[in-house]
């Protein structure tokens, strides 16, 4: 079975705090994103076997590709056979567009079909959510609203129709998301350790407090027009990340000049899209 698993943008992305158990509470809206997507193959095979090559391909250990992760997940539950999985990363790698966990998402989807499983999209979800904040979101692979570390998922219906993405990433950067969730502070500069409501209250570093206010994303995105979001849909990695890596700034400032109504990094990596007016539709409105 071979499939193809594309990568997501996300319209948004506030991080609320650190959890106690090490995640971050954020906001974010996921959407699916076909600029990019790679090619996963998997055939029953006598024993297990991985091969990940191709152009974005970083020489990581091919065991513990999340693909392979999916496999051993439902193989431990349903004693699935082994199987060979042949991986082209085609999509760009520490670019915040989540290639990694579509791999893992569409091997579940895959494995659940070849077997005959039975598994529904949230029962795969679940497994999905095992390997990483936002594969689950690759389970549905439609607009979701994301919250707890992001596995937290609902249906999102958002104000697109008339628009267009254009996705691009900087060359030769990669951001990695440690490093951007270790550059996030606070409105004074503190360190983000808790979320509000939890002991501590807010962020909180050597005394400091800092007063974040209340987040309802899920809001803005549904009733405040798309030419309005520049100034209230942000992305929080923003701020350290530009500092670092000025050149994935100067992209969303392209995209802008380039006539733009809306443009962000996505996720915590290097990847920006813009969203601009259809041309057909402008063309219809005359």
């Amino acid at each position: 079975m071979t499939v193809y698993p594309n990568v997501k943008l996300n319209l948004g992305l506030r991080v609320l705090g650190k959890r106690p158990d090490g995640y971050h509470e954020l906001q974010t809206a996921f959407v699916p994103c076909y600029a990019f997507s790679d090619c996963l193959e998997i055939v029953p095979a006598s024993g297990f076997e991985i091969d990940v090559f191709g152009p974005e391909y970083s020489g990581w250990d091919p065991s513990e590709d999340l693909s392979a992760r999916a496999w051993r997940l439902l193989r431990a539950d349903f004693g699935i056979p082994p199987v060979r999985i042949s991986l082209e990363k085609r999509s760009p790698v520490g670019a915040g567009l989540g290639g990694g966990s579509a791999d893992g998402a569409f091997a579940l989807a895959a494995l659940n079909e070849m077997f005959s499983l039975g598994l529904p999209k949230e029962r795969l979800a679940e497994y999905a959510a095992q390997l990483g904040s936002d594969c689950a979101f690759f389970v549905y692979n439609f607009p979701m609203f994301g919250s707890g570390r992001g596995e937290v998922l609902e249906p999102l219906r958002l104000p697109l129709d008339g628009y267009r993405f254009e996705v691009a990433v900087p060359e030769g950067v990669h951001v990695s998301t440690r490093e951007a969730y270790e550059g996030l502070r606070c409105q004074n500069g503190a360190k983000m350790l808790h979320p509000p409501g939890e002991k501590g209250g807010g962020c909180d570093e050597n005394g400091q407090k800092c007063d974040r206010p209340p987040v309802d994303l899920r809001t803005i995105l549904t009733e405040t027009p798309i030419e309005r979001w520049k100034d209230v849909v942000v992305n929080d990695f923003e701020a350290s990340v530009f500092k670092t890596y000025p050149a994935i700034a100067e992209l969303k400032e392209e995209f802008y000049r380039k006539g733009a109504v809306y443009a962000a990094m996505s996720g915590s990596g290097s990847a920006v899209f813009g969203i601009f007016r259809d041309k057909a539709t402008k063309e219809d409105a005359r």
